[in-house]
């Protein structure tokens, strides 16, 4: 009953298992079949061989999922181990990067070379002046403006054309000139240590209009012109338009009064005309000069105290301040070699106007002209 019970469960089985078993199933048939010894031997030899053949051939599907998740595995980014780059990768690497960097590199020092040549007015934005003009004189060409066409008050910078046109009016240079009380400012009530009463020089009144910006000599300049100061005045409006100064105004010679208006691009004009007489470039850079009054000895010195800075290359300057003008101030300097025209108007503070002549030529130095 046992081999029956047996030989009935494999009968049992599904058709697709029966067939994988068949050699198996065969096998025990066998060995049922004939019961002797050497049958049976054979019968259990092939029973086994089947059970091995069909247990390997099950278990080989069994297997396949695992070699589809490992490809799966490889294919997702995610679960990707990076190998380690070996030596040669890493060199070529690096030379990829340099090469990159050597294809670039043209570029950035053409934009250089740009920023460098260009003005760069963010360095000139805290000059405490309203009205600069900076400009080349031998070319013509503006460096730097800010309010360049505005009109303002010019105060002593008016003194510029007086000792112009006594310049080109060719008056004798040794007549004495004696001040008067005609002279005295009883506009702004001016101090002056020019005594009424005292007899210089044509040249030597020049000299301290010029350098130490006396207005009593620069009215006694005036009115001892042919036709007195309104003749004077005449001609200084004359010297402007002849200029080319549209914008330009005179109704005194000293600067004293709110009325003698400018421009900056105006001055820029005269500084350039004045600048071919020497005698002007002489009196208005000298750093002291003294004269005689009866017995006493008056020393004057210059208003500008740039002219006693070694480190400053001044052909011509002239200061003013009046109250409706600020602190203004004319340069025709030399910067590292190079002509240069400075005009500032309306500078705020006792020490403004020469702070934004120091800041302009800090930037001048390192200024590259285009070409």
């Amino acid at each position: 009953m046992a081999d029956y019970d047996g030989r009935h469960r494999l009968l049992a089985l599904p058709i697709d298992d029966m067939t994988r078993f068949a050699p198996l199933i065969l096998g025990l048939a066998l060995l049922v079949a004939h019961p002797c010894p050497v049958r049976a031997e054979e019968g259990r030899a092939v029973a086994a061989s089947a059970h091995a053949a069909s247990t390997a051939s099950t278990a080989a599907p069994a297997a396949r999922p695992k070699a589809k998740a490992r490809v799966t595995a490889k294919a997702r980014p995610k679960g990707r181990v990076r190998a380690r780059p070996t030596v040669k990768a890493k060199a070529r690497a690096k030379a990829r990067a340099k090469a990159r960097i050597v294809r670039k590199r043209p570029v950035v020092k053409a934009a250089t070379r740009r920023l460098a040549a260009a003005p760069r007015a963010t360095k000139l934005a805290a000059l405490k002046s309203s009205a600069v003009l900076i400009l080349d004189p031998k070319s013509g060409a503006e460096l730097y403006r800010k309010n360049a066409d505005a009109v303002m008050p010019i105060a002593s910078l008016t003194k510029l054309m007086t000792a112009l046109v006594v310049l080109e009016a060719k008056q004798d240079m040794a007549q004495q000139l004696t001040v008067t009380g005609a002279d005295v400012d009883r506009l702004k009530f001016s101090s002056s240590r020019l005594q009424v009463g005292t007899s210089l020089p044509r040249s030597a009144m020049l000299h301290i209009a010029l350098m130490s910006s006396e207005n009593r000599a620069a009215s006694a300049l005036g009115r001892h012109y042919p036709g007195g100061t309104a003749a004077f005045v005449a001609a200084m409006n004359a010297k402007a338009r002849a200029l080319g100064m549209r914008s330009t105004r005179y109704v005194e010679p000293t600067g004293l009064s709110s009325a003698n208006v400018s421009t900056p691009a105006d001055l820029a004009r005269l500084v350039i005309a004045v600048e071919q007489h020497a005698l002007i470039r002489r009196y208005s850079t000298d750093r002291s000069f003294t004269i005689r009054q009866g017995r006493l000895r008056t020393a004057y010195h210059n208003t500008n105290r740039l002219t006693a800075n070694r480190s400053w290359r001044i052909r011509l300057q002239k200061t003013g301040y009046i109250w409706e003008a600020g602190r203004c101030m004319v340069l025709y300097a030399s910067v590292k070699g190079r002509p240069t025209v400075m005009v500032f108007l309306d500078a705020q503070g006792k020490y403004a106007r020469a702070a934004d002549a120091n800041s302009v030529r800090a930037w001048l130095a390192s200024y590259r002209p285009p070409g």
